[in-house]
């Protein structure tokens, strides 16, 4: 493959995402199936296929290109901060910031969706991010686990405003040390 052709499929699947983006933040996250992305993306469903083997495989790709995007703002973020507990508190802020201000992204937690949890549950990508940057003791996976659970609980049932979530994670995360 040459470098022309990894740019286009590459961008191919950039424009499926964005299409899927779209009909997330219209329909929600369970309605809009294959067929009505590969029309919003203008491609057929072989060409649809040809990148994402099927539903899933679409759900994933575009929670992990979404998360990746995020864990650079929660990056910046940490990396101003050296205290342990503090870190993990403004990086589940900053997580939380980043996610509310993608108006694409308000369907995956809105409403009875599951798909959330579950990409948060099986994705590798998440999870690694998770332990990475939320997490202040790589050791623990179960911190991780936490943390997102965390995380899932403030986008489905959010705090009056960011400073009463502050709050609440400042008085009850325990962070081991």
């Amino acid at each position: 493959m040459s470098w022309l052709e990894a740019e286009r499929t590459e961008l191919a699947a950039e424009r499926i995402l964005d299409a899927a983006g779209a009909l997330f933040m219209e329909r929600g996250v369970d309605k809009p199936g294959m067929d009505e992305v590969a029309r919003a993306a203008g491609c057929s469903r072989a060409t649809l296929y040809r990148y994402f083997e099927n539903r899933q495989a679409l759900i994933h790709a575009f929670a992990h290109r979404e998360a990746r995007l995020i864990t650079k703002e929660v990056a910046q973020v940490a990396a101003d901060v050296t205290e342990p507990r503090g870190r993990v508190v403004e990086s589940v802020l900053a997580c939380l910031a980043a996610v509310r201000e993608r108006p694409h992204l308000a369907a995956w937690y809105a409403g009875d969706s599951t798909l959330l949890r579950e990409v948060l549950r099986d994705s590798p990508i998440i999870r690694g991010t998770a332990q990475t940057y939320l997490a202040a003791d790589a050791e623990d996976p179960d911190l991780a686990d936490w943390v997102l659970r965390i995380i899932l609980s403030f986008l489905t049932d959010p705090g009056d405003d960011e400073a009463q979530e502050r709050r609440l994670l400042e008085r009850f995360l325990t962070i081991p040390g």
